[in-house]
């Protein structure tokens, strides 16, 4: 009761009224007490050791809440265009790990416009203008398009010189658009093309082995085909000629709590996708 009283800084008296009032409150009791000393009960014994462990607990939640505050960890729900996600976010996902171990991350991958709110998504990668005003969207680089063909393909049915020599060739169209005509402007001149769509398909990754192995010319985003073109399997076609463009952004809830791995997400992503990969590249000398 001393020792106790000197620690909690009150008096051995009222040391010994809390632990009267305690037990009441109880109804057990937690001291055997006699003129010469005092022991814990069994019920007492039991008590105070669960008392220890809600105290252990807690100062390991409170050791939790720390590190929370500081170091990146739990899961992160993310979602993505199909295309972009397998081809572009994939890829680069190795380099978010080294920054962000601790993380875990739960990616779906779908090219329908997710509502992230009533999903329970924490960030989506958006192509096109996000229409919520319940979320923030933090711009990323354009998603620009790039017409290309593969050398074999080019070197059997000849190099297109102008936008308007593509009707003289065969074309792999992306379902959703094919039938939609090709715009390319440069400078004042502006030419519509509505090339011949031999193939139609719904997938941008079987899009780009298609134009791969020769099979036509295809239009795709240029993050998509830029890596490609470095190692010449395929051939970029008009590249002074600029293609429409659309907006891309990373989005997430205006009121979501910005907790170290929402932030280490969303600092990256910037970092990794905030220029276009061709500006990336001159920004790094290459």
């Amino acid at each position: 009761m001393s020792a106790a009283s000197v620690k909690l800084g009150i008096s051995p008296a009222m040391v010994g009224q809390h632990v009267a009032a305690l037990e009441e409150r109880l109804g057990m009791r937690l001291l055997n007490r006699t003129t010469r000393r005092q022991s814990l009960t069994d019920f007492g014994k039991s008590y105070v050791e669960q008392c220890r462990d809600i105290l252990e607990r807690v100062a390991v939640a409170d050791q939790h809440a720390e590190a929370e505050r500081s170091e990146p960890r739990g899961q992160l729900k993310i979602t993505a265009p199909t295309t972009f996600g397998a081809e572009v976010l994939m890829p680069a996902l190795p380099r978010y790990r080294v920054l962000a171990p601790e993380v875990k991350l739960d990616i779906t991958l779908t090219d329908r416009n997710v509502d992230i709110v009533d999903e329970g998504f924490d960030i989506a990668f958006r192509i096109g203008e996000p229409p919520d005003s319940r979320l923030i969207a933090r711009p990323l680089a354009p998603y620009r398009m790039m017409i290309c063909a593969a050398p074999d393909y080019l070197t059997q049915r000849g190099h297109p010189d102008h936008p308007g020599d593509l009707a003289n060739h065969e074309a792999i169209g992306f379902t959703p658009a094919a039938r939609s005509p090709w715009k390319l402007t440069k400078g004042n001149d502006e030419v519509e093309v509505l090339p011949r769509i031999s193939i139609t398909v719904n997938s941008g990754q079987a899009l780009r082995t298609a134009a791969r192995v020769g099979l036509g010319v295809i239009m795709q985003p240029a993050m998509l085909l830029s890596s490609d073109i470095e190692t010449g399997l395929l051939v970029q076609l008009f590249p002074d000629w600029h293609l429409r463009e659309r907006p891309m952004s990373l989005i997430y809830h205006r009121d979501r709590r910005m907790t170290p791995r929402l932030r280490s997400i969303i600092s990256f992503a910037i970092s990794e996708f905030g220029t276009a990969p061709d500006e990336k590249r001159n920004s790094q000398g290459e």
